[in-house]
């Protein structure tokens, strides 16, 4: 049987022992009625994969014992997605955890001249990622930013490997495709709002160097047109 997993954060490769926080304290005695000598799966998000032992199954200070320590080896593959943000926060979060069950390792919100919304909670999205990727079985979570101005693309770009840009203006666009996609093992696409990026931006874009590319035949949702990329890059290689 698949042991519990769990998330922490601050974990120190010295402890022997370590105490849950509260609420995952709730989740493991409460709610899935652990008890002393049980074992589940605890990891930091950085590839530290550890096998742990109750020993104090308090409710709100939950005690384990590191039986266990693996390190997980990150992919040689990076896929990072820039997307904007969405008017519905729902769709938003959506993409949030399906990209990170995909297994994308970096996720850029981008604030675009036709991004509906701009508000961003962090913390809120940080723990959706965490729990698509405990969900999923991984041990590595995605790097979330803070939302980054389209305009400043040079500092969000992918400095050394591929750069797309996924856009519904006819032009000369490549299909986002095997032939394409396997150029170099680190790729960003960006992604625009619901009512695609503008001309500049996609000038802008071209300027620094972002391939043009099409992700079919039909005109997909933003958060669609995400998940879509991601499964291609993610399994290009």
């Amino acid at each position: 049987m698949t042991l519990p997993f769990f998330y922490i954060d601050n974990y120190n490769a010295t402890q022997n022992t370590i105490e849950l926080n509260e609420e995952t304290s709730k989740h493991v005695v409460q709610v899935l009625r652990m008890k002393n000598g049980e074992q589940l799966n605890l990891t930091d998000g950085k590839g530290n994969l550890l096998t742990c032992e109750i020993i104090d199954d308090h409710k709100k200070h939950c005690v384990v014992q590191i039986n266990s320590k693996e390190q997980i080896p990150n992919s040689d593959h990076k896929v990072s997605i820039a997307i904007s943000l969405l008017k519905n926060a729902n769709r938003f979060e959506w993409f949030l955890e399906k990209a990170t069950e995909i297994g994308v390792a970096e996720i850029i919100p981008l604030i675009c001249e036709r991004t509906e919304k701009e508000k961003f909670r962090y913390d809120r999205m940080q723990g959706i990622c965490i729990s698509a990727m405990l969900q999923s079985q991984q041990c590595w979570l995605p790097m979330l930013h803070e939302p980054k101005q389209f305009e400043d693309v040079q500092i969000w770009k992918c400095a050394d490997g591929s750069n797309f840009i996924a856009h519904c203006i006819e032009d000369n666009k490549l299909a986002l495709s095997n032939q394409l996609i396997g150029q170099s093992s680190n790729q960003l696409i960006a992604i625009g709002p619901e009512g695609d990026f503008t001309s500049q931006e996609i000038d802008l874009a071209l300027q620094n160097d972002f391939i043009p590319v099409s992700l079919g035949e039909t005109r997909l949702r933003t958060e669609t047109a995400g998940v879509v990329a991601a499964a291609l890059l993610q399994n290009s290689f």
